[in-house]
C-alpha cells in the first residue's frame, strides 16, 4: 500500500482582496484514482486546479506532489515532478499539424530543442512518442492535419496526446467536454478512461457533463462557495440532500 497519495491539498485557500475564493479545502487522490470535481459556477473549481498546477498560489495551506511538497515550484517545475493539465479553451498551436503539436511537448520533456523551423529525422524520439501518444487517443493518420482545422473533439485529443507526451503520473482535466459536439463526447469519453484504465494514471477532472463525470470516475468532490461539501462515491454523492441543493438548488 502507497505510503501516501499520488496528490493531496492540506488547508488549501485562497484570497484576492479579502475575498475568499477557496477556504480549507483538504482531500487525497490515491494513484490510480480517477476524482471528479464538481459544482455550480464559481464554486471555486477552476481556481482549484490554477492552485495545484501552479499557475497561482495559495494564501494558506500545502500542495503534495507523491508526497513532495510543491506549493511554492513552478509551473514548469510541477511538471517535470509528474502534472500534467489540460484547459477549458484550446491550447494548441492551430498553424502548425497535429503532429508538430505533439513533438514539441514531447521534445520539451526529452529536453530537446523546441524549434519548429527544422523538423527532425522521421524517426527521432520526439517523433516517436508523438506518433505513439496520437496513436493512443485515437489519431493515427490525421498526423498532417492542420490542428486548426480539427473538429473541437479532436482538438480535446491532440492537447490529451501533448500532455501524455510529457510522461505524467497525475493529470489535471479542466472541463474536456467543453465546446466538444455530442458526436465527439463518447470518443473522446473513452480516450479519458483509457488514462484511467489502461494506463494506471491518476486524473482530476472537473466536467459539467454529469453523465460523463459519474460514468468515468471512482469518487466526486463537490465545491461549493470555495469549500469542500462532499468526497465520496458517485452514488453516495449524489443522494446527498446537502450536495442536491447545493448543486441542484433544491432536493431531489
Amino acid at each position: 500500500m502507497a505510503a501516501h497519495p499520488a496528490l493531496a491539498v492540506e488547508g488549501l485557500g485562497f484570497a484576492v482582496g479579502g475575498a475568499s475564493i477557496l477556504a480549507d479545502v483538504e482531500f487525497g487522490v490515491a494513484r490510480g484514482e480517477m476524482l471528479g470535481v464538481i459544482g455550480p459556477n464559481g464554486a471555486g473549481k477552476t481556481t482549484l486546479f490554477n492552485v495545484l498546477s501552479g499557475l497561482v498560489r495559495p494564501t494558506a495551506g500545502r500542495v503534495l506532489l507523491d508526497g513532495q511538497d510543491v506549493t511554492h515550484l513552478a509551473v514548469h517545475r510541477r511538471a517535470r515532478a509528474g502534472l500534467g493539465r489540460t484547459f477549458q479553451t484550446s491550447s494548441l498551436f492551430e498553424g502548425l499539424s497535429v503532429l508538430e503539436n505533439v513533438r514539441l511537448a514531447a521534445q520539451a520533456r526529452l529536453g530537446g530543442s523546441l524549434s519548429v523551423l527544422a523538423f527532425p529525422r522521421r524517426h527521432d524520439a520526439a517523433t516517436r512518442t508523438a506518433r505513439e501518444r496520437l496513436a493512443e487517443v485515437g489519431l493515427a493518420g490525421k498526423e498532417d492535419h492542420r490542428s486548426g482545422d480539427l473538429s473541437h473533439g479532436d482538438k480535446r485529443k491532440v492537447e490529451i496526446a501533448m500532455m501524455l507526451a510529457t510522461d505524467p503520473s497525475v493529470v489535471l482535466l479542466d472541463e474536456p467536454m467543453a465546446g466538444v459536439g455530442s458526436g465527439d463526447v463518447g470518443a473522446l469519453s473513452e480516450v479519458i478512461r483509457g488514462l484511467h484504465r489502461d494506463r494506471g494514471t491518476t486524473v482530476l477532472m472537473v466536467e459539467h457533463h454529469m453523465d460523463v463525470v459519474l460514468g468515468l470516475v471512482d469518487r466526486v468532490a463537490v465545491m461549493h462557495h470555495g469549500r469542500l461539501l462532499a468526497v465520496g462515491t458517485p452514488e453516495a454523492v449524489m443522494a446527498d440532500s446537502t450536495v442536491q441543493a447545493a448543486y441542484l438548488g433544491e432536493p431531489v
